[in-house]
C-alpha cells in the first residue's frame, strides 16, 4: 500500500476500490510496530481503531460518512479521551483514566476520524524536545540521535514516519510549529480561542491552544473546519462562525509581507536556516509580492515574558494534582503535608518542578509587581506592535526555530538554551494571533527547516491559502 499525504488521496482511492479505512488502520498499526523504537506513541487503540475503521467502511458504502472518514489521526497525551489514560506524559496521573471527551475529539470522532492512539509528549507539554517525558524521550525518523522538538514530539514524529496521517496536539509557545518544523511537516496553531479548550489538560490557559500536525495544508484546513466553533463548555471560546477553510485554499492576490529584520540579524540563527528563508522571501518578492523589512524591537523581551507569565500559570493550574483525588500517591507519607510534598516531588518531573517553582517565586507577594505584573505590561507591548504590524502587512515571515533539529541531550544541562528554542514562536502565543510552520527546505545533514508565517487574528483562510501557495511554488521550482 503507498504512503498518503492527504485525505483527498485516500478518499479517492476509497472511492476506486483500491482501499478500504480497515486496510489503511492496518498499515498504520503495522508502521508503528516497525517503529516502536521512536516511542512516539505511549498507546495503541488496536482492536478499538479496527472497530471504527469498520463503522466508516460501511458508512462510506451507505454515503453516510463524515468529513473526516479515511483519516487516521493520534491524540496527543494531554487531550481527553473518554475511558483511555490521560497523563500529560507524567507519573503524577497515573492509572487515570478520562471520564469524558474534550470537545475537539468529540467533533473529531462526530466526522468519523479514527483514532489510533495516544502520542509521547513533554511533560504536561512543557518543553522544547520531547525529553521531559516520563515515559521516555522521542526520536526523530530522519536521524535518531536528534530530537523532534517539543512539547508535541511523539505528535509531529507519527506523522513525518506515517504512523498515521494526522494528528492533533496543543501549542502554548510552539509546542505544535517547532516540532512541526524539526520533523519536515505542517504544524498549525489557530487564533487563541478559535478552538474550545474543554476537555485540553492546562499548563498556562491564556496561552493554550489546539492546534494540528499534518502533511497536507488541506487536512489542516479540514481538522479547523471540522474542530473550531464555539462551545457552551468553554466560556473562552469565540462565538464566531466558522468559515469553510478546506474551501477557501487558492488565492491569486498579491499580498504585502513583512520580515522581520531582527530575526535574521541574531547570532544564534543557523545559517543554513536564515538562507532558506531569505531564499524564499526573495521567491516571493519575484512573483510579485511587495516584500519589506520590518522592525520589532521587543524580540528580547519575549522568551523572559512568555516564560514569567507561563511559569506563574503553571503554578496555579498544576495545584490540583495533590495525591488526594486522583492520580498517583506516594506510599512514604505520614501525614497531610507529606502527603503533597511526597507525591509531587516523585510524581513531577524536574522540569515540571522548575517551572512550578519559578511561577510560584514570581507569583510570591514580594515579587509579584517586580516580575508578573511587568511582564503582563511587556505581553500587552508585544501584542500591540505585532497587531501593529499586521494592520500594515498580510503576513509576517520568520524562522519557525534558530536551528534544526539539535542533538538529543545537547540543551538538557542548559535550561536557557533550551528556552531560546522557543524565541521565534512565543511572539504569535503572546499575541494570541494565528500562526503556522511550513517546510521549505533541508539543511546540510537532511534535516528540516521550517518557515513560519503569522497573520491577523480570525485569518486563517488567508494564512491557509498562503502557506498552500508557498508550498506548490516551492515545489514546481524544485
Amino acid at each position: 500500500m503507498r504512503q498518503y499525504n492527504s485525505l483527498r488521496d485516500i478518499r479517492a482511492d476509497i472511492a476506486n476500490g483500491q482501499v478500504s479505512c480497515k486496510q489503511l488502520v492496518e498499515q498504520y498499526l503495522r508502521n508503528i510496530k516497525e517503529r516502536a523504537e521512536l516511542n512516539a506513541f505511549l498507546e495503541v487503540f488496536e482492536e478499538e481503531a479496527l472497530a471504527q475503521a469498520d463503522a466508516v467502511d460501511q458508512k462510506l458504502a451507505n454515503g453516510t460518512a463524515g468529513k473526516l472518514a479515511g483519516m487516521v489521526i493520534g491524540i496527543k497525551d494531554v487531550l481527553a479521551y473518554k475511558g483511555h489514560s490521560l497523563q500529560a506524559s507524567s507519573q503524577i496521573l497515573n492509572n487515570f483514566k478520562s471520564l469524558y471527551n474534550a470537545s475537539a475529539v468529540q467533533r473529531l470522532l462526530d466526522e468519523d476520524a479514527i483514532i489510533i492512539g495516544r502520542q509521547n509528549c513533554d511533560e504536561f507539554a512543557m518543553g522544547a524536545s520531547n525529553e521531559s517525558s516520563a515515559f521516555g524521550n522521542v526520536l526523530n525518523a530522519d536521524d535518531h540521535t536528534r530530537v523532534p522538538g517539543g512539547s508535541s514530539g511523539g505528535s509531529a514524529v507519527a506523522v513525518q514516519a506515517d504512523l498515521c496521517l494526522a494528528s492533533i496536539g496543543s501549542d502554548t509557545g510552539g509546542s505544535v510549529r517547532q516540532p512541526a518544523a524539526f520533523c519536515g511537516v505542517i504544524g498549525m496553531k489557530p487564533t487563541y480561542s478559535r478552538i474550545s479548550r474543554f476537555g485540553l489538560i492546562a499548563y498556562a490557559s491564556s496561552f493554550d491552544q489546539i492546534g494540528f500536525i499534518t502533511k497536507s495544508v488541506e487536512d489542516a484546513a479540514l481538522l479547523l473546519e471540522v474542530v473550531a466553533g464555539k462551545d457552551e463548555m468553554d466560556s473562552t471560546a469565540s462565538q464566531r462562525e466558522v468559515p469553510p477553510y478546506s474551501q477557501l485554499l487558492t488565492s491569486d492576490k498579491k499580498y504585502k509581507i513583512g520580515y522581520i529584520r531582527d530575526c535574521f540579524e541574531r547570532e544564534g540563527l543557523d545559517t543554513e536556516v536564515k538562507d532558506a528563508i531569505l531564499g524564499v522571501k526573495d521567491m516571493l518578492r519575484d512573483a510579485g509580492h511587495e516584500v519589506e523589512a520590518v522592525e520589532f524591537p521587543y524580540l528580547d523581551y519575549m522568551v523572559p515574558t512568555y516564560y514569567i507569565l507561563t511559569t506563574a500559570e503553571a503554578s496555579s493550574n498544576l495545584g490540583r494534582y495533590d495525591g488526594v483525588r486522583y492520580g498517583y500517591r506516594s506510599d512514604n507519607v505520614t501525614d497531610l503535608t507529606s502527603l503533597y510534598k511526597k507525591t509531587r516531588a516523585e510524581g513531577f518531573g524536574h522540569e515540571v518542578q522548575r517551572r512550578i517553582m519559578l511561577g510560584t517565586f514570581v507569583l510570591s507577594a514580594d515579587y509579584y509587581d517586580a516580575y508578573y505584573t511587568k511582564a503582563q505590561k511587556v505581553r500587552r507591548l508585544i501584542k500591540e506592535k505585532t497587531d501593529e504590524l499586521l494592520q500594515a502587512y498580510d503576513f509576517l515571515i520568520l524562522p519557525t526555530a534558530p536551528s534544526t533539529a539539535f542533538k538529543i541531550g545537547e540543551n538538557t544541562a542548559n535550561p536557557l538554551a533550551m528556552y531560546l528554542a522557543d524565541i521565534f514562536t512565543v511572539q504569535a502565543s503572546l499575541a494570541g494571533v494565528p500562526a503556522i510552520s511550513i517546510p521549505v527546505g533541508r539543511d546540510a545533514n537532511g534535516l528540516s527547516i521550517g518557515l513560519q508565517l503569522m497573520t491577523r487574528s480570525f485569518e486563517e483562510p488567508a494564512l491557509l491559502a498562503f502557506s498552500n501557495y508557498i508550498l506548490d511554488k516551492i515545489t514546481v521550482e524544485a
